[in-house]
């Protein structure tokens, strides 16, 4: 079976697609545009995408598909419009779970970076600019023991709060659009009460049309002055004009964000400020994980061309 891989994966996981597919792989990082993933989905049975590439309603529906399985590299799928695969015959599945303690690592460092003004020291550091050590000197939010707020709850939500809990002794609070029973957190009734209470207010939701600008001026105006936001779902969860208003009025204390809204496109205003962290989508970024996410995308394609039953449909 042909199978279009969209960007290089990690050597192992391009040798066994190698051994099993008759693989193309596209020779540049750019994503798939529209025009690509028409032409891609008449041309090859089996597609595995990466994130950013365009597999919208448009570019789906222009085609008449050979391809029978979008297996995405990735557990966040709103780049591709399921809705419109489905409708022209083609299934979808991710990789859930391969990518939950890492993305949970991410917001972890995402939160001590942020609380201890750690971006702001390294820059002190390698501008010239450090005197030396002084008693007052970038005093930060001491993290142990304080209130994390959790927006969704789903994996790696609770792997931020088991983080959290176990490591900080914080109390963990959250929001999830169901109820969910998790040990040791609270559930409240909206994101507006757990931003009233939490020091660290953390966006965990998959991204898609359901959650794009799913927290915004509300839950900033909420937020204690001190508290600190930090986002490492995906970047259309969060409203950027409205994070971007708070942080400039002073609303909050802080921001930690691995990804943003139009992405790669950073806001100048974010890029400006020192109590924003900013990182460039390293929520899956280590060997290990990517050569575990590619290799579970790699089960999805040969179960499929098995005739089995796909282990992660969407």
């Amino acid at each position: 079976m042909k199978l279009l891989i969209s960007r290089l994966l990690p050597d192992a996981v391009m040798d066994k697609a190698r051994a099993e597919f008759d693989v193309t792989l596209r020779e540049t990082s750019d994503p798939m545009t529209e025009a690509e993933v028409t032409e891609a989905l008449e041309t090859y049975d089996l597609i595995l995408p990466t994130l950013g590439d365009q597999f919208t309603a448009s570019a789906i529906s222009a085609a008449t598909p050979r391809t029978k399985l979008l297996a995405n590299f990735g557990v966040g799928f709103n780049h591709i419009d399921v809705d419109a695969a489905k409708a022209q015959g083609v299934k979808v599945t991710n990789t859930p779970g391969a990518v939950t303690d890492a993305t949970a690592d991410i917001a972890m460092t995402l939160m001590l970076m942020t609380a201890r003004r750690a971006g702001e020291g390294e820059r002190m550091v390698r501008s010239g600019n450090w005197t030396g050590w002084q008693p007052t000197q970038m005093l930060g939010l001491h993290l142990t023991g304080k209130t994390v707020g959790i927006i969704g709850m789903g994996r790696i939500g609770q792997a931020i709060a088991s983080r959290c809990r176990n490591g900080f002794g914080c109390k963990i609070v959250y929001a999830n659009r169901s109820r969910k029973d998790v040990d040791g957190a609270e559930q409240l009734d909206s994101m507006g009460a757990v931003a009233q209470v939490a020091d660290v207010v953390v966006a965990a939701t998959p991204g898609g049309p359901a959650t794009r600008h799913l927290i915004g001026k509300s839950v900033f105006e909420a937020m204690q002055p001190h508290a600190i936001f930090v986002n490492i779902s995906r970047g259309d969860v969060v409203n950027e004009a409205a994070l971007i208003t708070a942080l400039q009025a002073g609303a909050l204390g802080g921001a930690g964000l691995d990804v943003y809204e139009n992405e790669p496109k950073v806001p100048d205003e974010l890029l400006a400020m020192e109590n924003v962290v900013l990182l460039p989508h390293l929520g899956t970024n280590t060997l290990e994980v990517r050569t575990g996410m590619g290799m579970m995308a790699l089960d999805n394609l040969l179960a499929f061309a098995a005739d089995k039953d796909l282990p992660n449909p969407v």
